[in-house]
């Protein structure tokens, strides 16, 4: 019916061009008698059936460790509840791994010769302390002996001796306990060391274990495309934590389409839409816009196209009918504008100036510029809604010569 509409709509322009008048030197104008029709604006779009809410399926590990996809399973594959999606490798953590089991080995030998360096000047310094008793202890018996007994000289060095003793004693008991204090508090640095080498080494043991991706519940997978529109493949290099697929909850499906922005003038949230997956128009159903984005976006990063997002509901009636499964390519049809009767002027009619815009009409044999008033815009034909009457001629090529 839509197509036969569209054609009548085509064969009624011709008609009219071919019935245009010419200009008053001889020479063909351009023009198009107005006249109340069928009125039908639409928008073509394309896009994709997509699920409303979905399980991520993030790259395993831990964030930022870097991974290569070795095996996945095929875009749009069904799968059940621990089934194996994708598996990976990871060579760098191999050598992160490695690299963390060499440090703890030069930690360990580190603190078994900071160990022995201690014992060694602690036994080094109990040497002279015990040294140093005995000799303390011997002046200490002369400096205390009976006067009569020992001549004064041996009394007096004796007692220089016990002072002389005594400062050492004291210098060899506090280089004693400062060996100590330094030798414990480097130990505790290397036992800090050891503790941050050890908490690597888990972390990269435990990430080389999380190298298999596995379903959460049963769904149909769908790969995630990154910022350059890939998908992943075998062989690709991915971070851990990012996004590799999802698994759509089927129960609630919606169609994302995208158009160019200079089509996408005047599409709102409730607009009538008919969609159907490509190359099957037979399973059109009919359908409103449920979301408009609020600005054009580039889709492609080599092109500096923009396009506008709009997403509309499925009938779940349809995706069991259809047997409909997300990742499909849909085509759909937006319709902007639809009344039994409406008049329209081509888009190659319309003057626009100072914000306003305008047609040319014929008046007699020559032609003058006239305000008009446009309802929806569409990619080649828009509605005029006040300046314009059934019968007026309007001037296709507006400008040139009488």
């Amino acid at each position: 019916m839509n197509a036969r509409r569209h054609a009548a709509l085509a064969a009624a322009a011709i008609a009219l061009l071919l019935a245009a008048c010419a200009a008053q030197d001889g020479a063909p104008v351009p023009v198009e008698v107005v006249a109340e029709a069928p009125l039908l604006i639409t928008v073509e779009a394309s896009g994709e059936l997509r699920a409303i809410r979905a399980t991520p399926l993030n790259v395993p590990g831990d964030r930022w460790s870097s991974r290569q996809l070795t095996w996945m399973l095929p875009e749009g594959s069904h799968v059940e509840e621990g089934d194996l999606v994708a598996r990976f490798s990871a060579e760098q953590g191999v050598l992160e791994l490695e690299k963390a089991l060499l440090d703890m080995q030069r930690n360990a030998l580190a603190r078994a010769a900071k160990q022995t360096e201690l014992d060694t000047t602690q036994g080094r310094v109990g040497v002279d302390l015990a040294q140093v008793g005995t000799e303390l202890a011997i002046a200490q018996r002369y400096a205390g002996a009976d006067l009569d007994m020992f001549a004064r000289n041996e009394i007096l060095d004796a007692i220089q001796n016990e002072r002389f003793l005594g400062v050492k004693q004291g210098v060899l008991e506090w280089r004693q306990g400062q060996a100590s204090e330094r030798g414990g508090a480097e130990l505790g640095v290397l036992e800090a060391q050891r503790a941050t080498f050890a908490l690597t080494a888990d972390t990269k043991r435990s990430d080389l274990e999380a190298l298999e991706l596995r379903a959460p519940h049963a769904g149909v997978l769908l790969l995630e495309q990154n910022w350059s529109g890939e998908k992943p493949r075998v062989g690709t290099s991915m971070w851990a934590g990012n996004e590799f697929g999802k698994l759509p909850d089927t129960a609630a499906l919606e169609v994302r389409l995208s158009l160019p922005q200079i089509e996408a003038q005047g599409i709102s949230v409730g607009d009538v839409v008919e969609i159907h997956p490509a190359g099957r128009p037979q399973q059109a159903v009919q359908t409103e816009l449920s979301w408009v984005a609020a600005s054009a976006q580039v889709k492609h990063r080599d092109s500096p196209v923009k396009f506008v997002s709009v997403k509309a509901p499925v009938p779940a009636d349809a995706v069991e009918r259809f047997r409909w499964v997300p990742g499909q390519s849909f085509e759909a049809r937006i319709v902007i504008a639809r009344a039994e009767r409406g008049l329209t002027v081509p888009n190659v009619a319309i003057i626009a100036a100072r914000g306003e815009t305008y047609v040319e009409v014929r008046n007699g044999s020559a032609f003058e510029r006239r305000r008009i008033e446009l309802g929806e815009r569409g990619i080649a034909r828009s509605q005029v809604v006040a300046g314009l009457a059934p019968g007026d001629v309007v001037r296709l090529t507006p400008g040139g010569g009488a």
